[in-house]
């Protein structure tokens, strides 16, 4: 808190290790998130959660994004680390940067400019998270003043950038998603914005009244009780849930990758059990912190083409099992029932294909904005 304010995250990103061969050295990242809520002073979180060596950063900067890599001229405002312009992150540590006086509005598309003087190399395991929309690196040099960079590859990740808060009135909340890719938005629209949690940026901020900034923590692959990529939910929830700023509510929806066992290891195959077992864990977690938390219910995928062999009926069982106790256990301060929203009502156990991207597992751009229409704002009060 700084008198009546409080730092409330306004966008995050998930830390994972990033895929692909990919290194750094003398480069700058130039990377857009859109915010939820706005604000007059800002900060910028940067995270080498995943690194196994210290993480040099020669400088950054935020400013207000135009087009592509291009910033809007006389937007740009340097970023400092304890009055530095440069800092060194510890390997597994996340930096906040110092804030600054920088007048953005409710879903505005921001420029963070990273620049990495030094060699990051792949092997490094370098921190990163699927974006589902372009972001630039450039060519070999230091670009952080240019108002259009420079670039020399383009990409679909988010590098060591993890989050972006403002300072919000003491009356703010603020709403992590914890998820899978069906929460980072895979096979949506690059660029479209058409994430559940985007959508539910755009309803919580038409609707006015109490500001609450939305954290996308979705991690594509990510399980409630195994690792896969990046760490399990349950490993991942005090940092991505409980130690996000000015958080106030969570909505978690997991459990569809524990069920389809993507590696077929024999000791990951789940029980209903074991899941909800996992979940309470949760929402006891939350509820210690008063942190309220919203269950989401597990969307059908009995005719998946992503992966061969994902669902059969004993599965199916265990996510019919998990989405009633979800309803109905009273664990949760409310559902958000994700499955009834997509199923077809002639095939339960198929997602209808109003809302199907086609692979029988992920949502297209309208069913995700579906998800995030049918989440009672209610919940979030």
């Amino acid at each position: 808190m700084q008198g009546n304010k409080k730092w409330v995250g306004t966008w995050a990103a998930a830390p994972a290790p990033a895929e692909g061969i990919v290194g750094f050295n003398n480069h700058t990242l130039r990377m857009n998130p859109r915010i939820s809520i706005g604000g007059d002073r800002l900060r910028v979180r940067i995270s080498n959660a995943y690194g196994t060596r210290n993480l040099a950063i020669g400088g950054a900067r935020i400013a207000l994004r135009d087009k592509g890599p291009a910033i809007v001229a006389g937007s740009d405002r340097k970023l400092g680390f304890g009055g530095s312009d440069s800092a060194t992150i510890a390997a597994g540590a996340v930096l906040f940067s110092d804030p600054v006086e920088f007048s953005v509005a409710a879903l505005a598309d921001l420029a963070v400019s990273i620049y990495l003087p030094g060699e990051v190399l792949a092997s490094f395991a370098i921190t990163g998270r699927y974006a589902r929309q372009t972001n630039y690196i450039s060519p070999a040099g230091n670009f952080l003043g240019e108002t259009v960079m420079p670039v020399g590859n383009l990409t679909d990740q988010w590098y060591f950038l993890c989050g972006v808060d403002v300072l919000a009135s003491s009356e703010a909340g603020g709403v992590v998603a914890l998820g899978d890719s069906l929460t980072d938005g895979n096979i949506s629209t690059i660029d479209g914005y058409y994430r559940w949690p985007d959508q539910l940026a755009r309803r919580l901020n038409q609707r006015g009244g109490r500001p609450i900034g939305v954290m996308n923590n979705g991690l594509g692959g990510n399980r409630i009780l195994y690792d896969i990529r990046g760490a399990s939910g349950l490993r991942r929830f005090d940092g991505d849930v409980l130690a996000q700023p000015g958080v106030t509510h969570a909505i978690v929806m997991l459990g569809t990758n524990d069920l389809r066992n993507r590696w077929a290891k024999p000791e990951e195959e789940v029980t209903a059990e074991q899941m909800i077992a996992g979940l309470n864990q949760m929402a006891l977690r939350a509820h210690s912190r008063g942190i309220k938390l919203i269950g989401a219910t597990l969307t059908p995928f009995g005719n998946e083409t992503f992966m061969a062999n994902a669902w059969n009926p004993t599965r199916e069982k265990h996510r019919v099992a998990v989405n009633a106790w979800i309803r109905d256990s009273g664990a949760f301060d409310g559902v958000a029932d994700f499955d009834a929203a997509v199923r077809d009502p002639e095939i339960p156990t198929q997602m209808a294909a109003t809302w199907d991207c086609g692979d029988g597992l992920h949502q297209s751009d309208s069913g995700y904005c579906h998800l995030g229409d049918v989440i009672d704002l209610a919940l979030l009060d």
